[in-house]
């Protein structure tokens, strides 16, 4: 089957369904010029002075929180970036009514700026931060702006400000796991898109699903490119910009 077969398929399965549920990784936002964990180019090959997996633990932010923060802001604060056509194409279709909830690994916050209402975020966000001590929210300027470890600005307060993001160590929260399991089991085509499905616990998340058209979309091949209805390999922006065209 050609790429250009797989688009026509894709496009007729989408045009006959109003219970899609889509599941992204990295690879959703790459095309908007956000790297990802794994690639040849991602956060895991660059060098620092502790590897990333590491900076990025839950162990670590208590530990040496100046070192945490220096590699957040430089590495996981990402300003300027848009969202691409995947974004775009999915918060289209969620207003068309063809699409039901975005469950997402990513913590960009670029499927809410597409336009996107249902965005489960397994990862949590850097656009959410909590003082620890009085539960303030700052957004994602004060903690780019801040010098050091980010405190709170309420008198008397001065707790430390942690991004509402899962670190390694800590546990995804179990009421947005629900409503994804929730999503992918009630629905009649799943969509994932730019992921290997290496990360566990939320690679997992696949089992849940019941129906019969499963698509996966992806630079190269995954390990559950087996059970999959239909595969593409390509850019996800690329591939769902093409699909929607063809509705």
């Amino acid at each position: 089957m050609t790429y250009e077969d797989r688009i026509t398929e894709l496009a007729d399965i989408v045009r006959a369904s109003d219970n899609i549920v889509f599941f992204g990784g990295a690879g959703v936002s790459t095309e908007s010029g956000i790297p990802d964990f794994r690639s040849v180019d991602g956060l895991y090959h660059q060098k620092y002075d502790y590897p990333p997996e590491e900076i990025l633990s839950h162990t670590f932010y208590e530990r040496k929180p100046e070192e945490f923060f220096k590699f957040y802001r430089d590495k996981l604060i990402v300003k300027g970036v848009e969202p691409n056509m995947a974004h775009k194409t999915l918060a289209k279709w969620e207003k068309e009514g063809r699409l039901k909830a975005i469950v997402t690994q990513n913590i960009d916050g670029l499927h809410q700026k597409a336009g996107s209402k249902k965005v489960l975020e397994l990862h949590g966000s850097t656009l959410r931060n909590y003082c620890e001590r009085c539960h303030k929210f700052f957004d994602i300027d004060y903690i780019a702006d801040s010098k050091g470890v980010p405190v709170c600005d309420v008198p008397g307060c001065g707790g430390r400000i942690k991004p509402d993001v899962v670190l390694y160590e800590e546990g995804l929260d179990m009421g947005t796991m629900e409503e994804a399991v929730s999503f992918i089991r009630n629905a009649d085509v799943l969509i994932i898109g730019g992921t290997s499905l290496a990360v566990y616990p939320a690679a997992g998340l696949i089992d849940y699903y019941r129906g019969n058209k499963l698509v996966l979309i992806n630079k190269g091949a995954t390990s559950r490119d087996a059970e999959a209805s239909l595969t593409i390999d390509g850019k996800i922006g690329e591939v769902l910009g093409a699909v929607d065209k063809a509705l």
